[in-house]
């Protein structure tokens, strides 16, 4: 709460020189001490994150591919189950391969990060990395039983957007399908976790936590976060919002699944559209969620066909479909012809535009006629000069407007173009590409995310903009990569 260090992510990821134990007592017998300084205690006692991207600027002359390409290196961590650093007592979490992380404050591997990433690791050709994340997140399932939303122990209560499935059939383009059912303990233990309660809900208790029973045989699903507490890695700054709550503990547990969304923070969450206080993440039914939950049951149906199990395969092929006839019946508005988290509390959709709307067409669940609504909606409301708007209100949050995220941009070009929406995907590739161009050439940089509105710094959230950057990287590689 002292704010020894300006993100208070810094702390979280700090590694203590001695046992924990040790440190709180010598911490209760110096604090007494009316020459205490909090500062140096933490400075004597812990060793700070290591920051090799921080600060990383391209040579004079260089290309964005030589750049990006320059910076695989600078974001790649070392294997470190078998080190003497896996002895360590920090947050992080070893992992047995090499991984390559974000950049900036984000040191660790993240989740739905990685498989955009990994597209751009296809492009500079580093299958064998690629490779390396894949068995990374197997690894993390089989020892915690999911993939946290990073490896870190302070991420062991959520995950993030399930792109599992999509990662295991990247590298089976590169490695053959018979990868498929090399990691199908791997994709049913994840598909087990998101839908853990199911069996048990019933009309009278219809939610368990991340599945929600809406009617007899519709289950779809929610995020969620198992603990109630402050994120450490944002403590001061949830404590404090937490301080004009009712209920703290729900507020916490509604910001954490805001985090397992990836989209923390966003009006997508607030049930006033405006303040973050507002927050209630769990009472919605995502659009995106849901629809990579789709992909994974075909997944899980194709790897089970392969295998030979033929009953496996048509459970998941029929349950891939239920879920399929349940998204368009409650996250299609007909009314509005576009896609919306619903509200299972309330019972009624929600009314914030959102890039989420892009991940039917992602899927290739939506119609025809369902797509070209779509489409015409981010053409009139989302397509700003630097691409597209994530949502189409401001509210400070960094997942609303002006930002735009390269993982979203990939999303909506990939989806346009599964319909034959040709022109405004090469439109919203063209903005993106030359925002993503004009920025490294003004800075040296790749950054998080992007102000798409005015073309400039991108702002918002709870910590300024970071370089690097691991999944604007990873998209813009991609499409400078396509013939």
């Amino acid at each position: 709460m002292k704010a020894v260090f300006p993100d208070s992510k810094t702390f979280a990821d700090c590694t203590p020189k001695l046992p924990p134990e040790t440190i709180l007592s010598n911490y209760e017998v110096a604090r007494q001490r009316s020459d205490f300084n909090l500062k140096a205690f933490v400075l004597q006692n812990f060793t700070l994150p290591i920051k090799p991207a921080s600060g990383y600027t391209s040579k004079a002359g260089q290309s964005v591919q030589e750049h990006i390409t320059d910076l695989w290196p600078v974001l790649t961590r070392p294997a470190s189950l078998t080190s003497k650093a896996a002895q360590q007592t920090g947050s992080l979490i070893p992992l047995p391969k090499p991984y390559v992380v974000p950049g900036g404050r984000f040191g660790e591997i993240y989740y739905w990060d990685s498989y955009f990433t990994m597209l751009g690791l296809r492009a500079s050709g580093q299958t064998s990395q690629i490779r390396n994340m894949v068995d990374n997140f197997a690894y993390l399932i089989k020892t915690v039983g999911f993939i946290p939303n990073g490896n870190r122990t302070y991420f062991l209560g959520r995950s993030q957007p399930p792109f599992f499935s999509f990662m295991v059939n990247l590298l089976s383009e590169l490695r053959g399908r018979r990868v498929l059912i090399n990691y199908l303990p791997q994709l049913q233990q994840e598909y087990d976790f998101w839908m853990d309660g199911k069996d048990q809900l019933t009309a009278q208790h219809p939610v368990h936590r991340r599945v929600v029973r809406l009617a007899e045989d519709v289950y779809l699903n929610r995020y969620f976060d198992d603990k109630q507490t402050p994120r450490p890695e944002s403590y001061r700054e949830d404590v404090l919002l937490a301080r004009r709550a009712k209920d703290p503990k729900l507020l916490y547990r509604h910001l954490r699944a805001g985090a397992e969304s990836g989209w923390d923070f966003s009006s997508r969450w607030l049930r006033d559209g405006k303040r973050l206080q507002t927050i209630h993440t769990t009472d919605f039914i995502p659009v995106d969620l849901n629809s990579l939950l789709v992909h994974l049951e075909q997944t899980l149906a194709e790897a089970y066909r392969m295998k030979g199990d033929d009953a496996q395969s048509k459970k998941y092929l029929q349950l891939a479909q239920q879920r399929r006839e349940a998204i368009q019946r409650y996250c299609w508005n007909a009314k509005s012809q576009f896609y919306f988290d619903y509200d299972f509390v309330a019972r009624k959709p929600s009314t914030v535009y959102s890039l989420a709307a892009v991940y039917p067409l992602f899927v290739k669940i939506a119609t025809p006629v369902q797509s070209m609504a779509v489409a015409r909606k981010l053409e009139q409301s989302f397509l700003k000069p630097g691409g597209l708007t994530t949502t189409l209100v401001r509210t400070g949050e960094q997942w609303d407007a002006p930002n735009g995220w390269a993982p979203l941009q990939g999303l909506a070009i990939r989806g346009l173009r599964n319909y034959r929406q040709l022109p405004l995907a090469t439109k919203i590739k063209m903005n993106w590409v030359t925002e993503n161009l004009r920025v490294y050439k003004a800075s040296g940089k790749m950054v998080e995310k992007y102000d798409v509105i005015n073309t400039a710094t991108a702002k918002g959230g709870e910590y300024p903009n970071q370089d690097g950057f691991g999944w604007t990287n990873g998209v813009l590689l991609k499409l400078l990569s396509e013939k």
